[in-house]
């Protein structure tokens, strides 16, 4: 299979899709002969991300809000030609750095609403309509955190945790139906949403890592898109790393 058209005829929904991994992985997707559907909250950043991408369309919404979502998915199936064969579900925040007994609520329920309640909307949404054609690549982003644990990352590595079970039992309920879901578990790369967190916790994150580096965006970007070709195709409820060496398991 050529690496330049290995989404000739394909279609892919990204949320998070204006910047860092989501934008990344549209791009080449893009590259690679893709229509991409860019979905995020951030309404000037899509505009541009559309631009540099050259996204068939794109949504501005907030996926915490789950009718939001559907209209979504409604939408992108018609724009991109009643086809949806991909999902990356790449947008996340990280909360508050703060230890579990003093972790803000309002911060808790935020990152659980969109990490966790607003990648179940989206792949509760966009499953039916894969189903329909017979294909589909699922990518839901988890991270390192949600295998390991971070401290004074509670919310964060909680949701990353469950996104993992999530993807696990829907891979394995879409088994035999065309529809493959896998679950990427990086470390630390760099990206706009360090800026989120205090550069002692970044600190904390590139310590564990015996690389003794951060990732970088194509990296993960690269397993993204190897993850959402035609070319897995045997392996689904599944995790794939890029950890720099982090993970054990």
């Amino acid at each position: 299979m050529s690496f330049t058209g290995r989404y000739e005829g394909r279609t892919a929904v990204i949320t998070g899709g204006a910047s860092g991994l989501g934008r990344a992985a549209a791009k080449r997707i893009v590259v690679e002969g893709g229509k991409v559907c860019l979905w995020d909250m951030n309404a000037a950043a899509l505009a541009e991300a559309r631009e540099e991408v050259g996204a068939t369309h794109v949504v501005a919404l907030d996926i915490s809000d789950q009718a939001a979502v559907e209209k979504a998915a409604a939408e992108s199936y018609e724009a991109l030609g009643q086809q949806i064969d991909i999902l990356v579900c790449s947008a996340g925040i990280t909360g508050a750095t703060a230890p579990v007994h003093e972790y803000p609520l309002d911060s808790w329920l935020a990152v659980v609403n969109v990490n966790l309640n607003g990648l179940f909307y989206c792949n509760r949404a966009i499953v039916p309509l894969m189903l329909k054609n017979g294909y589909g690549r699922i990518v839901n982003v988890a991270s390192v955190a949600g295998k390991e644990g971070n401290p004074n990352a509670s919310a964060y590595s909680a949701t990353k945790a469950a996104v993992i079970g999530l993807t696990k039992s829907l891979g394995k309920e879409l088994a035999g139906k065309g529809v493959i879901a896998n679950a990427l578990t990086p470390a630390t790369f760099e990206s706009p949403i360090l800026a989120q967190l205090p550069q002692s916790q970044v600190d904390y994150m590139r310590s564990k890592i015996p690389m003794g580096r951060l990732g970088e965006v194509h990296e993960s970007a690269a397993m993204v898109c190897f993850m959402a070709s035609e070319e897995c195709s045997f392996t689904t409820a599944s995790t794939f790393d890029t950890s720099g060496g982090r993970t054990t398991f």
